[in-house]
């Protein structure tokens, strides 16, 4: 198990370093090879001249690739100082980078609003996987039933309906005809019973997205383990059928589960954009939504290295819970 984990640790930090290097040239060298001035899209089109040579300068813009992607990297772990223009301006670390537009570090941005999209996407995960997985089975267990119908039907409206409808028809009914739930968001440090009320209503529109993806799954899973020949023998051994399904056949289930959950819950902590977007949460979704509106580039670049890291480690995670349930993969 402890050399499994070494291995996975030595990977992620591999592709930790990639991912730097690619989110790097994304923002940094595919523009300069299309002919588009990074400089002019740090400080905004109307800047004056002096301004955006001087931010070219601090940027190190003129010097070679491996001495940018250096001080690119060095910037993350020791923090970074940006001197031209006959002035300086210091990234404390992790300088994830700083905005010349809002004159403000990006790390400190980032670390502001991260609390609030982390609590939409555990409270949603929770809320999806909870409900996405228990219909998932019921249905599998109960194939061609009314049940089995019914939740495929809800499935197929939440996989359909997108997140921007059902939020606005939730708050519409639950909130302003309603009053039950509070529509505005309050910050969990003021008080816990305003921000459970303003979550909610986010929660269950994600969780109503997501949730139907994974009963769908699940219930298509389950009933290909349910076929397998050691489930035959588990039943025909005389095993009570709930141990026959919570203890074997839910294992084999929740592999690709646990697949789907690294991906979506690490992309999710990187900012749910229309989600945060309809219920105004100040999380790093709607960072990113008002950093491509106003062009503010180096905000779009530290939620990109966030979410790419989020993905990174909810997926190390998963290899982990891997080898928990499978012990063959320990082996692998």
């Amino acid at each position: 198990m402890l050399a499994y984990l070494i291995r996975r640790l030595f990977a992620a930090a591999v592709m930790l370093v990639v991912i730097i290097m690619v989110v790097f040239g994304i923002f940094f060298l595919v523009p300069k090879w299309a002919g588009v001035d990074v400089a002019l899209s740090f400080v905004g089109k109307q800047a004056d001249p002096a301004a955006v040579e001087g931010v070219r300068q601090k940027l190190g813009l003129s010097d070679p690739i491996y001495a940018q992607v250096w001080e690119f990297f060095k910037g993350l772990f020791a923090g970074r100082t940006y001197v031209g223009g006959g002035d300086s301006v210091h990234c404390a670390a992790p300088c994830f980078g700083y905005s010349f537009r809002t004159e403000q570090a990006i790390w400190p941005v980032i670390t502001d609003r991260f609390p609030v999209t982390l609590g939409l996407a555990l409270g949603a995960a929770f809320l999806w996987l909870l409900f996405g997985v228990a219909a998932g089975v019921l249905s599998a267990l109960k194939r061609g039933s009314l049940w089995d119908r019914g939740a495929m039907v809800v499935a197929l409206a939440g996989v359909s309906l997108p997140i921007y409808f059902t939020g606005l028809l939730s708050l519409a009914i639950f909130s302003y005809s309603l009053g039950w739930v509070e529509g505005e968001y309050v910050p969990l440090d003021e008080s816990f019973t305003g921000w459970l009320g303003g979550m909610i209503l986010p929660w269950i529109t994600l969780a109503f997205l997501y949730a139907a993806m994974y009963a769908r799954i699940t219930r298509a899973t389950m009933m290909e383990i349910l076929g397998e020949d050691y489930i035959r023998t588990a039943r025909a051994k005389g095993l009570k059928e709930r141990v026959v399904i919570g203890k074997h056949a839910m294992r084999s289930t929740m592999t690709p589960i646990l697949t789907m959950l690294g991906m979506d819950l690490g992309a999710l902590i990187g900012g749910a954009i229309l989600t945060e977007t309809t219920f105004s949460l100040p999380g790093l979704g709607q960072a990113v939504l008002n950093g491509i509106k106003t062009q503010d580039l180096p905000i779009i670049l530290g939620v990109t290295l966030i979410t790419s890291l989020a993905v990174l480690i909810a997926n190390l995670v998963v290899d982990i819970l891997y080898a928990v349930i499978d012990p063959r993969v320990r082996l692998a």
